[in-house]
């Protein structure tokens, strides 16, 4: 099969969507299929990818709330790109116009919609949260579960990566959602990597001893992500116990961050890791992952922590809950800093009396999984089709 990805979120400088895409690159002529993305760029211009890989970037404007990103302003140009790669399945990777432009466009191609990112807990249910319910905001903005019942009449699936989104998609009145897991990247995250020099001189940074307890929190320095909560919970839960909290991670939040750790030698700023083998490393050598969103439709970073041996202690709705039930971790009331303070001191606690008990798990999923199950949909998707035609 060709698939072409109109990806509106893919960027250089792009986080969990980024990892997503350069697997699925691999992965996807690996299985025997062609992959090609398109996404927003500086300039038009095709990147090669490798046989049967490559990313055509469109010249496009940058996105006012985040300039590492752009958006497509052109249905007509995005279009003219579809007629030419006549794909057999096309892909919509953001919920938005670009999704839209996506079910406008007359080709024949089986079209699916991959539900990357949640708006509504990313924001409205945030903004909103200490005056009114999540069902109070849904129906605030209606308008936005109008707009996805549409786009659920118009694509042939809308692909969720975990069942806390299908669920809230399919109460929203969507019939066209199929759950399937993403993973990790094959073969890297493992507990044999743990590197105890390692953990001694992060602890160290934080003003600690081995014998503290080692946090990490991994993310991009924004609103939804929570980290002046995480900062606030983990501040409560060391009074009680000696622990060190390592964020990596930058974005326009960062200078709020600081301001926000202040004087507290226990919080330690790491610059986002680029090299996936040394992030690897350092994961298995922490003692838990402490994380604050709930908007994440999967929680990427979330799988990789368990599939590191790490213990999740992470907010109780989102793709990171879904990991952390799997895996026996800890979750605590969304968006309540006393709630995640107190699950850090549960776990505190519980490390302090023995090891972490956790609950049986299957061995962790991994992205080339994911894919293949995905594939295998679209193929299952296009018989009825081709017999049709």
């Amino acid at each position: 099969m060709k698939i072409v990805d109109v990806c509106a979120f893919y960027a250089p400088q792009g986080g969990g969507v980024r990892t997503y895409i350069d697997r699925k690159l691999a992965s996807g002529p690996a299985m025997g299929h062609e992959i090609v993305v398109i996404a927003p760029g500086e300039t038009n211009r095709v990147e090669e990818r490798g046989p049967g890989a490559r990313i055509i970037w469109v010249e496009s404007p940058r996105f006012p709330v985040d300039f590492k990103y752009r958006y497509f302003a052109s249905a007509e140009v995005l279009h003219a790109l579809l007629d030419q790669e006549r794909p057999d399945i096309v892909e919509a990777s953001s919920p938005w116009r670009s999704a839209s432009m996506v079910a406008a466009w007359r080709g024949d191609a089986l079209r699916a919609l991959i539900m990357h990112a949640d708006p509504l807990s990313a924001y409205a249910y945030r903004w909103f949260e200490d005056v009114a319910s999540q069902s109070t905001v849904d129906r605030q903005f209606d308008w936005y579960w109008r707009h996805l019942l549409r786009l659920d009449a118009r694509f042939d699936a809308v692909v969720s990566a975990g069942a806390s989104l299908t669920d809230r998609l399919r109460q929203g009145g969507l019939r066209r959602v199929v759950t399937i897991p993403m993973g990790t990247e094959p073969h890297l995250f493992s507990p044999e990597l743990r590197d105890e020099d390692l953990r001694a001189r992060l602890l160290a940074r934080c003003g600690l001893g081995p014998d503290a307890t080692l946090l990490l929190g991994v993310g991009r320095h924004a609103p939804e992500k929570r980290w002046p909560m995480i900062i606030d919970a983990v501040t409560m839960a060391g009074v009680n116990a000696p622990v060190g909290l390592v964020l990596i991670g930058n974005g326009r939040d960062r200078a709020k961050l600081l301001r926000r750790a202040g004087d507290n030698p226990h919080v330690h700023f790491l610059s986002p890791i680029a090299d996936r083998p040394a992030l690897a490393r350092l994961l298995s050598s922490g003692d838990a992952l402490v994380h604050g969103c709930e908007a994440e439709t999967f929680g990427i970073i979330a799988a990789e922590a368990r599939a590191s041996g790490l213990t999740l202690i992470v907010p109780d709705r989102g793709g990171a809950a879904d990991q952390a039930r799997e895996a026996g971790g800890y979750c605590y009331a969304s968006g309540d800093t006393r709630a995640a303070a107190a699950a850090i001191g549960t776990f505190l606690t519980d490390r302090q009396t023995g090891p972490v008990a956790t609950k049986p798990a299957p061995p962790p999923r991994s992205m080339d999984d994911h894919f293949a199950e995905l594939f295998a949909l679209y193929h299952n998707m296009r018989m009825p089709h081709r017999i049709a035609a």
